[in-house]
């Protein structure tokens, strides 16, 4: 039985700024709060003795609450990464990252924590809700908001803002925002559970270029690791890695190899002596190091609670990434073990902390294990290569990781319900501050439908899917059938040709959207709401999801004659074979301008040196478009090497004037023939002309 009594007084309340307010449960909670791991600095702000929210303390039996009532008709949603719907109004999430193999609705939690919950008012404004606690934490959405949390008092903190948008800024702007990431990471990504050697990740590469499938990075999973030894080549299988890694690059291909949290505890082996040497593992309750069973057997776990920890972590990429490795996958870092009814590493195993973090047990540290490994691997992989963008993927995570590293929705199942919840996962991360994430195309788990027929639907519904999602990569379980798209089947291979090239022509929009999202904190993939946050119709809707501002995407799934009307036009076909029934179908908003490349198999395979720009007129006979370009990696952007240019549109003695605006950063416009697919007058109609000088094109 949950005992649950609200405090008579709603405790402490500051107004930090305008719209942003911190609610303490009392003096003492407020100067005991511990530091924030959410937050990119302290907010404290000037003592009022009201707020516009209605904000209760208590207690259960075993952790504090506090419980945030709200105006009725208000959809809530955040919540981070977990299965199910998009509206999350009745739902129970517990904050508490879990290895949660076949990750669907049967786990209350998932493998990251986000105490955020995202509220949307029946006239569309909106706030955000974020609980200051990385301990075990249920977000109880049954009424209002309820954070029940283990440990201390905790704050939180609550944004009222006019719009989701709005909202969604401000959170980055006080957790951070993902960092602007190469251009190739945006590109298709290819993986397996594992690719065993050399010879045969070469020939998945190869089966790309032969099957003129396009695609960027070919994934390497833990078999290529001596022994599942991190930061070590098996010299049987992998022999000689920067043969690899080149031979690849001269296809045009980067790589990423896996590194997880374990290291093998094996005397002799450099990386676990060295530390040993270092004094870096997490230590027991009775005061050695914590021990765990995971991939290698026996290991020891870095307490990235140190920053001496974090330093030798940091320093051990150095090699590693002299191989011409290109990303890092950061897996199993909940932290998992195998042989534990938890799961996890035990609660009362011991960080001793530093750096303004003080010792505690790992209750306390258990959601943040994974974040913080992620920043001591950011760290490194930017020392090893510092005029390059880290790209860094973590299955772990807590609010504001995004700082550090993209993320992945986990093993999930090839069934129709994995594929629905791709899109709601993807959502609710984006509305909790990670817009670089998306599930694994086709399914990691199990070989899909077993009925062929039904199968080759499955399998091309997926990619025509997963092809517009942020982060676009198939993966697939160990002993499951093989799933690179010529595997399937004549269909799915077509489909995935077409959803692929369709996704590489978009590229220049694309890249667009994640540079507003680095600045901006405003996720790449929104939920349809956002079309128009005032229409309460649309607050559930998660068959489809905008692309940007401009682009809708409307995926069949299992329901194909699902389709929400937002009153935006179809986009016409960019390359054959993307009006095929299995497709996601994209549509554009009324007055907007999207920037379109060349169909290629890899990105930097040719410059880009002819632009393809789709025009929506609005109801005045107007519309715009804007479209970020830079030297695609490295931090030449952060010096002014970009160029963000401006296209604008209007009807123009019967036909459409194209022009282009003012433009900002030093790079110069390169006055690229421009072919312009612009709806007038109910068709669709073609025209062409230079970048940088106005043209009209007519029926």
């Amino acid at each position: 039985m949950i005992l649950f009594s609200l405090l008579p007084q709603p405790g402490l309340i500051a107004r930090v700024d305008a719209g942003l307010y911190r609610f303490d449960a009392g003096a003492d909670a407020q100067r005991d709060a511990l530091p924030s791991f959410a937050l990119l600095k302290p907010l404290t702000g000037r003592r009022v003795g009201a707020a516009p929210f209605e904000v209760s303390f208590g207690t259960e039996t075993d952790r504090h609450t506090v419980h945030i009532a709200m105006p009725a008709g208000t959809d809530l949603y955040g919540t981070g990464e977990i299965a199910g719907g998009l509206r999350r109004n009745d739902k129970v999430t517990e904050c508490w990252n879990t290895d949660a193999y076949g990750a669907n609705e049967r786990w209350a939690g998932l493998y990251q924590s986000h105490p955020w919950v995202l509220g949307v008012r029946p006239d569309g404004t909106a706030f955000g809700v974020l609980a200051d606690t990385t301990y075990r934490c249920r977000i109880d959405l049954r009424n209002g908001a309820t954070f029940a949390a283990e440990g201390p008092a905790f704050p939180v903190y609550v944004i009222d803002r006019k719009s989701p948008e709005d909202v969604l800024k401000e959170l980055g702007r006080l957790t951070g925002k993902m960092e602007l990431p190469p251009l190739w990471a945006l590109g298709y990504h290819q993986c397996r559970f594992s690719y065993m050697d050399q010879a045969e990740g070469l020939a998945i590469a190869k089966g790309f270029r032969e099957h003129r499938i396009p695609c960027d990075t070919i994934w390497f999973d833990i078999d290529y690791m001596d022994g599942y030894r991190v930061f070590t080549f098996d010299k049987k299988r992998f022999p000689e890695p920067k043969t690899l890694t080149s031979a690849l690059s001269g296809m045009g291909f980067h790589n990423v190899f896996m590194i997880d949290p374990g290291v093998k505890a094996d005397p002799g082996y450099g990386v676990y002596d060295s530390g040993l040497r270092a004094d870096a593992y997490v230590k027991s309750a009775a005061g050695g190091d914590q021990l765990g069973k995971v991939w290698p057997g026996v290991c020891a776990f870095p307490d990235f609670t140190r920053p001496e920890t974090r330093a030798w972590w940091a320093g051990l990429y150095q090699p590693f990434m002299a191989s011409g490795v290109s990303g890092v996958w950061n897996d199993m870092n909940e932290p998992s073990f195998f042989e534990s009814e938890t799961r996890t590493m035990p609660e009362d195993a011991r960080h001793r902390g530093g750096g303004g973090l003080t010792a505690d047990r790992h209750q306390r540290y258990h959601n943040v294990f994974g974040r913080l490994m992620v920043e001591a691997s950011h760290d490194g992989i930017l020392a090893a290569n510092p005029d390059k963008r880290p790209f860094l993927l973590t299955r772990s995570g807590y609010l504001g990781y995004q700082r550090f590293a993209a993320t992945w929705t986990g093993d999930n199942f090839a069934d129709w319900g994995g594929m629905r919840n791709g899109i709601s996962m993807i959502l609710n991360l984006g509305l909790s501050g990670q817009p670089f994430s998306g599930p694994d195309i086709g399914g990691f788990l199990m070989d899909g439908p077993g009925d062929p027929a039904e199968r080759s639907t499955f399998y091309a519904r997926w990619w025509g899917l997963g092809s517009l999602l942020p982060f676009s990569r198939g993966h697939a379980v160990a002993g499951s059938i093989r799933k690179e798209p010529w595997a399937l089947g004549e269909h799915v291979e077509k489909v995935a040709r077409a959803a692929l090239e369709r996704r590489y022509r978009l590229l220049p929009y694309l890249y667009t959207q994640f540079q507003d999202a680095s600045v901006t904190g405003v996720p790449v993939a929104r939920p349809l709401f956002f079309a128009d946050p005032k229409n309460r119709a649309l607050r559930a809707e998660d068959h489809g999801f905008l692309l940007g501002p401009d682009l809708a995407v409307q995926a069949p799934l299992d329901s194909p004659g699902h389709h929400v009307e937002l009153g935006w036009k179809a986009v016409p076909s960019l390359v054959p074979g993307d009006d095929d029934a299995d497709q996601a179908k994209l549509e554009i908003r009324p007055g907007a301008i999207v920037p379109l490349g060349d169909t290629v198999q890899y990105v930097g395979e040719k410059p880009l040196d002819h632009l393809t720009l789709i025009v929506a007129l609005d109801a005045k006979g107007e519309a715009s478009g804007r479209m970020y370009e830079d030297a695609g990696d490295g931090f030449g952007y952060r010096k002014g090497d970009f160029r963000l240019s401006r296209f604008s549109a209007r009807r123009r003695d019967g036909g459409i004037e194209i022009r282009s605006g003012k433009a900002e950063g030093r790079r110069k416009r390169q006055h690229r023939p421009v072919t312009v697919l612009a709806y007038l007058d109910g068709r669709w109609v073609k025209g062409k002309g230079t970048e940088g000088s106005a043209f009209v094109i007519r029926p």
